[in-house]
Parts: structure tokens; sequence; C-alpha cells
């Protein structure tokens, strides 16, 4: 393990001891009111009458705000400005927020808004995607990404093979809900301390909804209770309910959704109805993919075109297709509006390829696994959006699984279990990820850091990164860390706060580690090389002369001097050498075309396979994830537990995707997987037997930070790999039958999967 000097999370003791603070645990001013929601009860419709007199009146009510108390714009759209803040006219989707009750309590702010009458005139609903695009609502015109010419290249192919799948909707199921608290500061300002992922972008919607400039607005997060991408946009109304109730009644207002109203009205992951095509020769090799994607975005654009973005640069995975014709349809539908969550619409790509896949193997009579060793990517082969592959790990991690866990093996095994069982089937399927690490959209990929070394010789480091469980924090102390020679204790990250840290990019796309921490190193630099130069002084060195930090002191071609760090630092400040510094980094070489839909949208690409092996119960449709087996790529790794950790949480996140997680929306557009007892994740129980995640050794990586890569998203894909381990059980139970390919595969359609006569649309 390169580059590793701490194998800990920094925070887990505090986790772990209750001492971590959140936005619950803050101490707030005294006088500090509370607000509650009131929000639709239909799924579309006209606002004809709202009457928030009773809700005045009622004990301990302060103020009742609707969209008329709106300084500024009733608009917190990013994208697209399609999105208010409070409903005024029209409602679009059950949940959607109408007016802010602020109270004495919180209790007292929700028992009013329940006082509050509300009628209104009922549209019709749409729920489904594909309705929405034969009406025309769509979030914007269809986008296509083309590679090659794949009409011309069909009559080459042996198979052809046409179908559709179904990817659902996921929870964000973060462990603390979306909630704020907003303070008046002098000069007609607001301090907002929010659960947000993107400081900046509530800083940025406040502004224009209350109607004050960018200055007068400080957002502070200091860490999250779990982000998931649920608070990259979707933070920012609850923040903006209460610095506007705030500056309205001259007092702190907090607001915190509690937790069914935080499932009943924020956005999920985009669920995608999808159409396919693939053609392949007899030997395996694909030759053309054409697939249509019907996005399910929600009734406002929210990250919807970004999203739908990364779904087409990610719907060949791991392989190199020649000829690729990719159209992702965004569409309006009546439910909240869809957002970012973990993988932003790559999990969704790589599910069609990977149901593509599985359709040609069964009509080959093949393994899957003969299809897709076929086609991995190498150097030099080009992805459907221009960039072309360089360091590409897709064949060596696949071969040092299938050799590290016996990959043969286990498939023989496999079927010699299934040949001796009749009501227990085994499913095993390989899952290769290739995710591509930047945000697409060009402009996001920087960030900037300001390290400050105090005259007692402790630093302070500054940057737009937020902590959110995935240890970007300790990733950032390590860098300074090693920067300067100093242990754990005399590094502080700070605060994410937009008066330290302007102009950032949300914490999120797996880049926050590696922009924030490569602005960390040019600033830590910086001061290393500054003090270096007076440490040369010092010591009456030559400019050929080696001088390093090390065990807080100074070192001498290697050799230790009586120069220690706190001399160094405070003869710096004697002598008034600057001891601050502020940096920023932007990410090379990237660049894309939205036009043409080509370019190097991405800095580097992170790549791993991985092994699933599944048991189920083909009598009453349960199943075991028997166990995970992968290598995956992690660059140089210089924290190997916070790496394990994302990688081991990603999968068991993925596998809840495709098993259980469920969202149910009715035909009215009311959600009813709203609480934990209707909606289901994995708990220790449904965990794999087994997982067992190696490090690609011998990886290098000069765009990310320390040569690291990106771990947050992409070990959630391999989760794709417990779907297809499924459906070969089940195909081993009923070899005759032609599987829907639909996700989640819970129990109850395993079940039905498994004895009804005829594919099952539900």
């Amino acid at each position: 393990m390169q580059n590793s000097t701490n194998n800990k999370h920094f925070d887990a003791a505090r986790h772990v001891s209750g001492l971590s603070q959140f936005l619950d645990d803050m101490s707030i001013p005294e006088g500090t009111l509370h607000a509650a929601v009131f929000y639709a009860k239909v799924g579309h419709g006209h606002i004809k009458n709202l009457n928030t007199a009773p809700a005045l009146a009622h004990k301990g009510v302060h103020a009742v705000l609707t969209a008329s108390d709106i300084r500024g714009e009733n608009q917190i759209g990013g994208i697209i400005p399609d999105e208010p803040l409070l409903a005024d006219g029209d409602v679009h989707f059950w949940g959607q927020p109408i007016a802010v009750v602020v109270a004495e309590t919180a209790a007292l702010a929700r028992e009013a808004a329940l006082a509050i009458e509300c009628d209104i005139e009922a549209l019709s609903v749409i729920t489904d995607p594909r309705e929405a695009a034969a009406q025309g609502q769509l979030i914007m015109p269809a986008r296509t990404v083309e590679t090659g010419n794949v009409d011309a290249v069909w009559s080459e192919c042996d198979i052809v093979i046409e179908d559709k799948a179904e990817s659902g909707g996921q929870e964000h199921l973060y462990l603390e809900t979306q909630g704020a608290f907003a303070v008046p500061t002098e000069g007609g300002g607001v301090r907002i301390v929010s659960s947000t992922q993107g400081p900046t972008a509530v800083q940025r919607a406040a502004a224009k909804v209350l109607g004050l400039p960018m200055h007068l607005i400080e957002v502070d997060v200091l860490r999250l209770g779990g982000g998931f991408g649920g608070k990259e946009d979707q933070a920012t109304p609850w923040a903006i309910m209460a610095a506007m109730a705030a500056l309205k009644l001259n007092r702190a207002v907090k607001l915190t959704l509690p937790r069914q109203e935080d499932m009943r009205m924020t956005g999920k992951r985009h669920p995608y109805s999808s159409d396919f095509k693939i053609g392949l020769t007899k030997t395996g090799k694909i030759l053309a993919l054409e697939a249509t994607f019907y996005q399910d975005a929600g009734a406002a654009a929210d990250l919807s075109p970004a999203v739908l973005d990364r779904t087409l640069f990610h719907c060949t995975n791991s392989y190199f297709i020649p000829n690729v014709r990719a159209t992702g349809i965004s569409c309006r539908t009546n439910v909240p509006p869809n957002t970012a969550f973990r993988g932003f619409g790559g999990p969704q790509g790589m599910f069609l390829i990977e149901a593509a896949i599985y359709r040609a193997a069964e009509a080959m009579s093949v393994e899957a696994s003969v299809i897709q060793r076929a086609n991995l990517l190498r150097d030099g082969d080009t992805f459907p959006y221009g960039q072309v592959t360089e360091r590409c790990q897709a064949e060596r991690t696949w071969d040092e699984t299938a050799q590290t866990f016996a990959l043969k093996a286990a498939q023989k095994r496999v079927t010699d279990f299934n040949a001796q069982n009749i009501l227990y089937k085994k499913g095993i399927a390989v899952m290769p990820i290739c995710f591509g690490i930047s945000f697409t959209n060009t402009m996001m990929n920087q960030a900037s850091a300001l390290v400050h070394i105090y005259s007692d010789g402790s630093v302070s480091v500054s940057t737009g990164a937020v902590e959110m469980g995935q240890g970007v924090n300790t990733k950032i102390a390590q860098t300074a860390m090693m920067i300067f020679g100093l242990p754990e204790e005399r590094i502080k990250v700070q605060t994410t706060n937009t008066s330290r840290a302007a102009n950032t990019s949300p914490t999120a796309a797996s880049a926050g580690a590696d922009l924030n921490g490569k602005a960390t190193e040019i600033a830590c630099v910086a001061l290393r090389e500054r003090l270096l130069a007076l440490a040369r002084t010092e010591l009456r060195g030559t400019a050929d002369d080696t001088l390093t930090f090390h065990q807080e002191k100074v070192w001498h071609n290697g050799v230790e001097t009586s120069l220690t760090w706190n001399i160094l630092v405070q003869t710096a400040f004697f002598q008034r050498v600057k001891l601050s510094e502020q940096a920023q980094y932007a990410t090379p070489l990237i660049h894309f075309d939205k036009t043409t839909m080509k370019g190097r949208p991405f800095a580097y690409h992170v790549y791993g396979t991985a092994i699933f092996e599944v048991t189920v119960d083909c009598l009453r449709g349960v199943y075991e994830v028997e166990s995970v087996q992968a290598v995956h790529d992690f660059g140089q790794s210089f924290n190997h537990t916070v790496d394990l950790g994302q990688a081991e949480g990603g999968i068991m996140q993925g596998i809840g995707w495709m098993t259980m997680e469920e969202v149910i929306y009715g035909e009215n557009g009311r959600l009813l997987t709203d609480a934990l007892s209707t909606y289901k994740i994995p708990d220790i129980y449904a965990a794999p037997k087994r997982i067992d995640v190696r490090f690609l050794e011998n990886s290098e990586n000069p765009m990310g930070i320390m040569n690291s890569k990106a771990v947050g998203e992409p070990p959630f894909m391999y989760g794709i790999g417990a779907y297809f381990a499924l459906m070969n059980a089940l195909k081993a139970f009923r070899p005759d039958k032609r599987l829907l390919l639909k996700a989640p595969m819970s129990p109850e359609r395993v079940l039905m999967e498994l004895y009804a006569a005829a594919p099952v649309n539900t």
C-alpha cells in the first residue's frame, strides 16, 4: 500500500463514541423558532384556494410563509429554471411544498400545518416515463451519443437481439434527514447551517430567492449523516425556507424534515425504462449497440440532464463496441424531481448493456462471461463519446479476479450443485466496471484550499469538500500530514464554509478528494517550499542540499537536524514570512462539446471486476448472496481502511438497489413506500456471507491525489452482478422461460418469475 501514512478514518472514534456533531447536535441560539412544511396532497392540480388563517391562529405560531412572501425569485432550478421553491398556482407532485409554518416548537409547527386549508383541482397524473414521452412531456430535447455506423453494421452480425430493460428508483435513506437552521446577521444578511453536499448551491439559490447578493449569505457545513447525492441539490429548498423565515421574523429558525416527510417530498434515483438492440458475431464480438433510455426525471429538471449524460457515457460499461447509438429522453412525470444518486446515471447505463449481454448469451447458449471477456476495453480503444482509453485496467482486473477467486472452478461448482438440487438453485455472474471520474460539466472541475500554519505550529485546512462519512476529511488531513511531516493531532480540517472557500462545486461525482485534495497539496507544497527555503538559510545549507520535513523536524540529506518544525515556524513568524496559502486546482486536459457530444469529459477511469454467487430457495422465492469477490483498481491507495469501507458500502448499496429497494408510486402520484415498513433496505441478514475486495497492485494515477483513484461511486456498480447471478439461478430452475429484464429482483418478483406461465408486467 503505497503512500499509506495512516490506515484509519480520523472521525471513527468520534462517531462510535457519539462525540461527532451533526446538525441536530449543534447549539442553536436562544429563542430559535422551528419550521414545518405544508405540502400538496395530490399528484397534479391547480390551487383554487389556500387558507392559512387556521394555522396562523394556532398556538405558538409566528408566521405562515407562502410564495407571496418571497422577496426575490420563486425559483430554485439549477440546470433548468423550472422548479419553484413554493407552489404558486399549480402543483406538480404529491409532496410539493406550498407553505412554511414557523412556531415556537417543531411539534407546534407541524400541528399548525395540518390546519391549513387548501382546495386543489385535480388534474391528470403521469407516473410512467414512456407515457410522458408519448404526451410530449419532456425536460429537454433528446440527446444522442453516437460512434461508428450502427445502421450499416447489422447485416454483418450473426446474432441480433432486441428487448427492453427496466431499472427502478432508490431512496437515499441517509441517516440524517434534510435540515438546516438560519440566523439573521447584521446588514440584512443570513448565516445558514445546512446538511448539504453543495454549500455554494445553497448560497447561490438562496441569493436568488431572498433577493440578496451572495456575500450576504454564509453557508456552513460541519458534516453530514450521509448524502449519496440526495443532498447535492435537494438540500437547498429547506435551507432557503429556514433563511426566508429567519429574515422575515429576525429570529433564528430551524427546519428538519421527519423521515416520512423526507421520503415523500424528495426525489430518488432515476428509474429508467430502456430499449436495446445488440449485434454480435458468432464468436461473441459485439459489433453494434443501439439504446434508447426513457429517464423518469420527475416533475422538474433538477440534475436530470447531467444524470442522463452520464447514462449515455456509461452505456457500454467496460466494453469496446465500435458502433453505438445511444439516445436519452428525459421525461417529465408527476413525482418529486429525481436527483443525483451514487453513480449519477452510470448504473442505469451499465444495467442496460449487461442486460443486452445476458440476452445475447442466452441466445448463444454460452456463459455471459464469455462475451464479457471477449469485449473488454484495451488501451487505445475509443469510448462512444470520443475519449481514448489510457492506463486501461479492464482486462487486468478481470484476469486477476478470475485467477484469484478461481472463476472456472466456481462456475463448475454452481453447475454441479444445480444438477443435484431441485428446489435450491445457485447462480453466478461476473460484473466488470469502468467508471469515469470528473464532473461531466467541465466548469465544475475546480476546487480551492486555504491553509494556515499558526505560530504554535498547528495547521488549519479549509476546502470546499463536505465530509458525509466517506472520509474526505481524513484524506485531506493526510495530504497535509505527508507534506509537512506532522502527526494527525497537528492538523485540523475546518468546516466547509462559503466565506473561506467560495464558488465551490458540490462534493459529488467521486471527485471530492481529488479536487480538494489536489488544491490542498498545491497550497501545502507552496508553504513547505517557503519554509524549507528559510530552513536552508538557518542551517547555512546550499541550494543542492535536500531538506525535508519528517517527524516534526527538518532533515538534511536524510539526516535529522536540530531544527524542529515549531522553531522553524516561529522563526518564520518573527521574520514575517507568509504562513498562509490559498490555492486552486482545475482538472487539466478535460473538455466536452455538448453540440457534438464528443470530447474528453473524464480525468481518468476506475476499473474492477467482481464475481457474485447466490442461492435461491425456489419454493419460497427467498435468496442469499453467498459471496462477492472482487479485484478493484484503487490506484495507489493512501488509506486502505477508508477505501475498503467505501468499496464494501458501495457494493452493499448496489445490491440493495438491484434486489430489494423498490420505490412504488400509486396512480395518483402518492408515494406508497414512504416508511421503513414498506421500503426495504438490506440489513445484516441480507448482507453477503462473504465480501472479499482485493486491491489491484501497481496501478498508478497521476491525475489523482497522491496517485490514488476515486472510490466513492465505482464500487456501487458491482451490485448489478447480484441481479444477474439471481437471473442465472432462476434460469437454472426455469430453463424454458424468458425472464423479464426488470430490477429490483425482490423475493416477490422471484416467485412470480419462477411460477408465472407468461411474463408478468408488474
